[in-house]
């Protein structure tokens, strides 16, 4: 955690840089370790411990802006670099929309800064992370004669973060993460090589799924055995809950307000328009407890809340925090999204295929790209095809093109089936009229 003295410490840097020159900063300070596991085949194959403590200034001098970072914790040695940090500030171009936030946005609650962090970190054993990994090989190394490796990985991490800033903001987060995955590599057709993964993800140690994992993993891989090109043609396409972020991306990209202010985004003037179809309603609910993504505040100490991002189809709202707003003369919102929730249907992954007659199931993207400035894209997929509600062959080496604006307008259907491994709790989903082309 970060001690008494460290904030003690950041609070005299503060004012150490106000009497040298500046007319505002921010000081964060992060502490934490992180340990990872990578288990392949029959042994350890990668073990890394590492442990952080580091001193972030911001400084606005003059109209202009620097920002710098140390892992030197002691007083004389930050005076030092807050002095050569002031000085070197001064040689840059001025920016008087570099300022801290209107005090008046900022969080001021008093809420645990620890609903987050679990302490069972703390007593865990090396050996005992080791045999995680380890495990989850066995349960599925030489199973199959056409696995050629698996390979398992267990990590965790703590992390604890103070920010003060010289506009009056104090805040204090602490969170604990824990993850466990496996891929599996295959032998297919000729010099196919399939291969596929699957993770699990918590806070809290007690979540997280222990068994099973390597098992998954397998069997997604050996479906993808056979895999082919089909012919081109418009589907309907459903997406898994583990793929479906990658086309979400490019539309919360599109909200952030340094794409905005530089004119690189596809979704400019269109707060208050339909930018989807009506069974689109994406919230951000940042103060679920202790989820992936919860937070009272942003990096810049604004106080976050729960705002609808696209409501029905229509947008709602932007992502933007105080230099692009200053840059571009509006209201700051919030730096970035929280935790993303969606509308949800009644349907899990298979109710969502048994409704398709002919489609493909997309469970993975290989390569590709979406343009920001048009959303335009095109990406590589694989996945299964779907005929009168049942998958029928596995296919790849196919691509998906079109825009992201028409993409979304076609959406048909959204699943209830939550993944809660990421802050952005995406389902499946069902688009129509997709166009594919193979063969």
């Amino acid at each position: 955690m970060i001690s008494q003295k460290h904030k003690e410490l950041a609070q005299q840097m503060m004012e150490f840089a106000r009497k040298n020159g500046c007319s505002a900063s921010r000081i964060r300070i992060d502490a934490g370790t992180e340990t990872t596991f990578e288990y392949r085949d029959e042994q350890l194959e990668k073990l890394q411990q590492a442990s952080e403590n580091r001193f972030s200034i911001d400084l606005f001098v003059d109209d202009r802006y620097g920002s710098y970072s140390s892992n030197r914790m002691e007083k004389k040695e930050l005076e030092k670099f807050i002095q050569n940090a002031i000085e070197s500030t001064r040689y840059l171009a001025a920016d008087d929309c570099r300022t801290l936030p209107n005090s008046d946005l900022y969080y001021k609650g008093n809420d645990a800064p620890d609903t987050c962090f679990d302490k069972t970190i703390d007593n865990l054993q090396p050996d005992e992370k080791l045999q995680l990994a380890k495990a989850t090989v066995e349960e599925v190394y030489k199973t199959d004669p056409h696995i050629i490796s698996v390979s398992a990985g267990y990590s965790d991490s703590s992390n604890f973060n103070y920010l003060i800033d010289s506009n009056g903001f104090e805040g204090e987060k602490a969170q604990t993460y824990f993850g466990l995955s496996a891929s599996i590599s295959l032998k297919g057709d000729g010099d196919a090589r399939p291969e596929s993964w699957w993770y699990d993800a918590s806070l809290f140690w007690n979540e997280l799924q222990k068994t099973g994992i390597g098992k998954k993993a397998l069997e997604r891989a050996l479906r993808k055995l056979g895999q082919e090109k089909i012919k081109s043609g418009n589907y309907t396409m459903v997406v898994d809950n583990m793929n479906a972020a990658n086309l979400l991306s490019p539309i919360i990209s599109a909200l952030n307000g340094n794409s905005l202010q530089q004119k690189n985004s596809f979704l400019i003037d269109k707060i208050g328009k339909k930018i989807a179809a009506e069974k689109l309603t994406l919230i951000d609910d940042p103060h679920i407890p202790q989820a992936m993504g919860s937070r009272w505040y942003d990096y810049e100490g604004v106080a976050t809340k729960k705002r609808a991002v696209i409501e029905n189809g229509i947008l709602r709202t932007y992502y933007i925090d105080t230099y692009n707003a200053n840059k571009m003369k509006v209201e700051p919102t919030i730096s970035g999204a929280s935790i993303l929730t969606f509308n949800q249907g009644t349907k899990d992954l298979d109710g969502l295929i048994g409704d398709v007659k002919k489609g493909i199931l997309v469970t993975g993207f290989n390569g590709g790209n979406s343009n920001s400035s048009t959303g335009d894209f095109s990406f590589g997929i694989e996945g299964f095809l779907i005929e009168n509600g049942q998958l029928v062959k596995p296919v790849s080496e196919m691509n998906i093109t079109g825009n992201m604006l028409s993409l979304w307008e076609y959406l048909a259907a959204v699943g209830n089936d939550v993944r809660t491994t990421s802050s952005w709790r995406t389902p499946s989903l069902v688009f129509e009229k997709v166009a594919f082309s193979g063969l």
